[in-house]
């Protein structure tokens, strides 16, 4: 339920950062925000303790009901963490995340329901920004990994034709191997640095980030001029374009979205991934509601909850 004039509260994680905010799905506005940093590889209590303070300090009213933004994997319906070989939130695992919510969130929060935090994306997106008046549209997240949403009429698919397992685009190889390990910041960073993806990347990525070097660093030395930086991330985004291609063509997407982290810098992104697309007939946008498409999706789904 959305309390006129103050909008739902709601929560989303992120790979490095924690949001509340009480958004107005009505007119897809965040009319109050609190953010706090929080460490994907951190402990149980170290997550959940960013959770519950951050939501704590926007002080909604008791009794209403939370939308909640999370990565996956996740039990969305069950609010049960099912973090596990995804480098991020992995201590989670198994965790009653609803529960700890419910329980510890002053004032108390009426019920809280989780949803993908691409699925929120890409529904604020539908409801106010790029995929306004779209009726078939796909949307992908790009940051920490790869996250994607399809969605018809305001709806997300789970399956049906050109919707991959679980809806997840993540989940589709390329080259033989997880896409994360070509299109995600610790393969963008860790080719960069000429090494291969792995899912023990981390461990080199902690040397990366001890330099401050971050994919937004990479983009602006492939402004620049420097080859090694523009091939990467040309390599990386034509991968993407080319394991979404069949993909859209078979759900017969109008257009594709992309937010995230990488949106950013979508003067390097969109044309090598329009390369990767080939003449794949969809529309390329950058999502126009930034950080607050995520938001607005997740009041919208609160929203809806009788």
């Amino acid at each position: 339920m959305t309390t006129p004039g103050r909008g739902s509260p709601v929560l989303e994680l992120g790979g490095t950062h924690v949001t509340a905010a009480l958004a107005d799905p009505g007119t897809a506005t965040v009319l109050r925000r609190v953010r706090q940093p929080v460490h994907a590889r951190g402990s149980a209590e170290h997550v959940l303790g960013a959770l519950v303070r951050c939501a704590g300090e926007l002080d909604a009213p008791a009794g209403q009901v939370w939308g909640v933004a999370v990565p996956g994997p996740f039990d969305h319906e069950k609010g049960i963490a099912r973090f596990a070989g995804v480098g991020k939130f992995d201590d989670l695992y198994g965790i009653d995340v609803r529960a700890v919510l419910l329980d510890a969130v002053w004032p108390r929060p009426g019920e809280a329901v989780f949803l993908n935090d691409a699925h929120a994306f890409l529904l604020g997106e539908w409801r106010a920004g790029a995929a306004r008046g779209q009726h078939r549209c796909v949307g992908v997240t790009l940051g920490t990994g790869v996250g994607s949403a399809f969605m018809v009429a305001g709806r997300v698919r789970h399956e049906g034709p050109g919707v991959p397992p679980q809806g997840r685009i993540d989940l589709v190889a390329a080259g033989g191997r997880p896409l994360e390990e070509s299109v995600s910041r610790r393969a963008i960073l860790a080719r960069y640095a000429g090494a291969d993806a792995s899912p023990d990347l981390h461990l080199n990525l902690d040397l990366n980030l001890n330099l401050d070097v971050d994919v937004s660093e990479v983009a602006d030395r492939a402004r620049a001029g420097e080859r090694r930086a523009r091939r990467v991330l040309d390599e990386a985004f034509t991968t993407l374009g080319a394991v979404l291609a069949p993909h859209l063509r078979d759900f017969e997407a109008s257009v594709l979205v992309v937010g995230g982290a990488m949106a950013a810098s979508w003067d390097l992104l969109r044309p090598a991934l329009r390369a990767g697309l080939r003449d794949t007939p969809v529309t390329l946008r950058p999502a126009r509601l930034g950080e607050d498409a995520a938001l607005v999706g997740a009041a919208a789904h609160a929203a809806a909850v009788p």
